[in-house]
């Protein structure tokens, strides 16, 4: 079977790795079509992934829906060549419109809920899998499974923290050390919010290295002050330093979400947050959500203190950890059941909603 795979972003790289790497050990070939944004085409390299990049994403709602027909003709071209089984992407409206001109399945993966996106991708996908925390109801083509997009890579089945990125960082065995990290914010979700104002930013900064070494990692341009703070690693690395920190605060939903699946304390800060950082907080006490306003910056602050001078917050965490791996399911398996066995296993999801447990 021939799959080909559409990346929008980075983390959808680690999304689909591990399923990437089991049906390749299984005779199906794999192509993935990325765009050349942040740092996709680095992480598919240094896996050892075949893929044809598309070209950048232009910045901006307007401009980048003026650039989807170029990406739909040029994975349609690409689609001709390789002659793919089933589409497969992270809720990729050019990877729909593909899959409604060449006749092939789309498979969506849904943790976010943009109505815009979904409502663009759905009439021409026939199957969208999304987190049971997601609210929306998306019809007979939502099958909702027990998990997380982190666990298809964070799971200790597939991961395993290495040690040796905190010589490289200089730090010391058991020393606290917190990292922080600023998303860039370009994503059509994120439309109209720019992010931690650089005052709190800064008084973050402040407090926080107070308390623990302070780690900076930022994808947007820092002010001086907070510069000094600010490191550089590999990025396949993120996820092993984040494991040892004591604390992880971010803008980013993903960015918290995982360290809440790797037993770090995580405190997220936007205007809206995620159903899936939300039903972290609300059932594992895993993730602290707050909002935009001066009010929710300074009690996040508040939190990451509190978190910073908790003493045993790591081994409370390391349980919320195994919480979360117990009673949820291995996405990765799933996935991988899911594609190789369609379209039967769609009506066996449907029809019987515990199936995915037989997937630990």
């Amino acid at each position: 079977m021939n799959i080909l795979i559409d990346i929008a972003h980075p983390a959808q790289v680690h999304l689909f790795k591990n399923l990437a790497w089991i049906l390749k050990k299984k005779g199906h070939e794999i192509i993935f079509t990325p765009r050349d944004k942040e740092y996709c085409l680095y992480l598919l390299e240094k896996y050892g992934f075949d893929y044809i990049p598309l070209g950048k994403v232009p910045s901006g709602f307007l401009m980048k829906a003026v650039s989807l027909p170029f990406f739909v003709k040029k994975i349609s071209k690409i689609s001709k060549k390789f002659k793919p089984d089933i589409l497969l992407s992270d809720g990729s409206v050019s990877l729909a419109f593909v899959s409604k001109i060449i006749h092939k399945p789309h498979i969506a993966m849904e943790d976010t809920g943009n109505p815009e996106q979904i409502f663009l991708y759905k009439p021409f996908t026939e199957v969208i899998l999304s987190p049971q925390c997601l609210k929306l109801n998306l019809g007979k083509k939502h099958i909702k499974y027990a998990g997380y997009y982190e666990l298809a890579y964070l799971h200790p089945k597939y991961f395993q923290p290495e040690r040796n990125i905190l010589k490289t960082l200089g730090i010391m065995e058991g020393e606290k050390f917190a990292v922080v990290r600023f998303s860039a914010k370009t994503a059509t979700h994120d439309f109209g919010y720019k992010g931690i104002p650089d005052a709190y930013k800064k008084k973050c900064a402040n407090e926080f290295q107070k308390y623990a070494r302070l780690v900076i990692l930022s994808e947007v341009e820092l002010n001086s002050p907070l510069r000094q703070f600010q490191i550089q690693i590999p990025p396949e690395k993120i996820h092993d330093l984040m494991y040892y920190a004591s604390l992880v605060y971010t803008d980013g939903a993903k960015t918290a979400c995982e360290a809440a699946v790797l037993g770090t304390p995580s405190i997220y800060v936007d205007f809206r947050g995620r159903d899936y950082t939300r039903d972290q907080e609300e059932k594992y006490g895993a993730i602290f959500n707050f909002k935009n306003s001066a009010a929710e910056y300074e009690n996040s602050i508040i939190k990451g203190i509190e978190l910073l001078k908790k003493e045993d917050a790591k081994t409370q965490w390391s349980g919320k950890r195994e919480k979360i791996i117990r009673e949820n399911i291995d996405l990765t398996a799933f996935m991988s059941w899911f594609i190789e066995n369609y379209p039967q296993s769609l009506k066996v999801a449907a029809a019987d909603d515990s199936y995915q447990f037989n997937f630990k």
